[in-house]
């Protein structure tokens, strides 16, 4: 699954991304592109749960 993330614009963003997927999904493997504002994730949550999680914790997001 892939997400764009307009907000993410520094590492700290990386990171709170990274743990809100993480809490969904403790397995998830997470891969950031602060670049082009996208993250791609490979996990058996659906993109719905993981789209939330981000949302909760301040980063709007679409799939892609």
């Amino acid at each position: 699954m892939k997400f764009n993330v307009p907000d993410m614009t520094c590492g700290h963003c990386v990171a709170t991304v990274t743990k809100a997927i993480k809490a969904v999904d403790a397995g998830a493997e997470v891969k950031t592109d602060l670049a082009s504002k996208t993250v791609t994730v490979e996990s058996a949550a659906p993109a719905a749960a993981l789209s939330k999680a981000m949302d909760q914790v301040g980063y709007p997001n679409t799939s892609l």
